[in-house]
């Protein structure tokens, strides 16, 4: 071997073993930022609730603050095959929540990670009896304070929010982008997403009659057979068990429900860019039914999407990843967190309490 070639590969090897530890030390340096940006303020147990002949499988968020009891903030899922922590998004509402003196108690739906029954059974009062026997379980507790228990729900949770008020008292509400009509919500939706995705009067008029179509077939009790012989053979999607829970479920209307909120502090959240609620009708309807006793207080974000989300961010994948890793918190519009925190801070000073 020529010896003059071992000096130059000796640098080589050090500049490649430089530059593994390199990437090795930034590789330990990104996944120690993201487990210290994952790591929230507050204790998580998994705790068991019974109710109807079945456990809810929950989680029990409460604040590190050294206080033995704390009130506590029951978490309403909006639609779709939801776990406990919606996949570690609640946790930054949590930590939040935790700030202000408070836990929060959410479970995995029926049939999610485990837990018996499937939540495309439901009705919304089955999910009501559902957050009422939590509320029931909590009150138990003493770490709990029965006294300052309320409520926190999103979209579809609008529909179920009133009637757990309706079924057992609770000391505020927080509702996040609740619909308030089934329908009216499923019409506004259809059309906002057709011209987001720029839609030709042609397609949005073969939207239309679709919708139109399953409304009809809904009204008239129609079976899953019958709908997809009507959609041509093509069920786009659609399941028989979907199709089982919005033939319970599609003649929600929140607007009478509402009157059990009347009197109780409800904090109506509402996007700027939200494309599955007419937000302009749903703040309508609560201002008429819960505004005279004055205890209803409106914020709105105008650059949030449905799910309170930036909508820079909720636009790219890849943005939703990286900041899910890296800054969690940053996901939601700005003020979001920090407003909630300051609702229950208020609601506590107002009432006297200590949190």
């Amino acid at each position: 071997m020529d010896p003059k070639i071992q000096p130059t590969r000796r640098r080589r090897l050090r500049t490649a073993v430089c530059s593994l530890v390199a990437v090795l030390v930034t590789a330990t340096g990104l996944v120690g930022a993201a487990l210290w940006q994952n790591s929230y303020a507050m204790d998580e147990r998994r705790v068991s609730i019974r109710h109807g002949g079945h456990t809810l499988k929950a989680v029990l968020a409460t604040p590190k603050d050294g206080r033995t009891r704390h009130g506590l903030i029951v978490y309403v899922h909006g639609d779709g095959p939801v776990d406990a922590t919606h996949e570690d998004g609640y946790k930054p509402l949590w930590e939040a929540n935790a700030k202000a003196g408070y836990a929060s108690l959410s479970w995995d739906k029926p049939g999610i990670a485990g837990a018996p029954g499937d939540w495309l059974d439901q009705s919304m009062d089955d999910r009501a009896d559902e957050a009422a026997a939590a509320i029931a379980w909590a009150r138990a507790r003493p770490d709990i304070d029965g006294d300052r228990i309320g409520l926190w729900g999103a979209s579809q949770a609008g529909w179920v929010l009133p009637k757990v008020a309706a079924k057992t008292p609770v000391s505020f509400v927080i509702a996040v982008s609740p619909a308030i009509n089934w329908l009216q919500q499923g019409r506004y939706n259809l059309l906002a997403e057709l011209r987001a995705d720029g839609a030709s009067p042609a397609q949005t008029d073969a939207a239309i009659a679709r919708s139109d179509t399953t409304r009809r077939l809904l009204g008239h009790h129609a079976s899953f057979e019958e709908y997809v012989r009507a959609m041509g053979g093509d069920a786009d999607g659609m399941t028989s068990d979907r199709w089982g829970f919005i033939s319970r479920n599609y003649t929600a209307d929140a607007t009478q429900d509402l009157r059990a909120l009347r009197g109780v502090p409800v904090l109506l959240t509402l996007a700027g860019h939200d494309l599955n609620v007419d937000t302009a009708d749903t703040e309508r309807v609560y201002r008429e039914v819960l505004d005279a006793g004055g205890a209803l207080t409106v914020e709105r974000y105008p650059d949030a999407t449905h799910s309170l989300l930036k909508r820079s961010i909720e636009q790219s994948d890849l943005k939703i990843t990286l900041t899910a890793l890296f800054s969690p918190r940053s996901l939601f519009a700005d003020g979001f967190l920090d407003g909630q925190r300051r609702f229950l801070k208020d609601l506590d000073r107002g009432s006297g309490a200590t949190p």
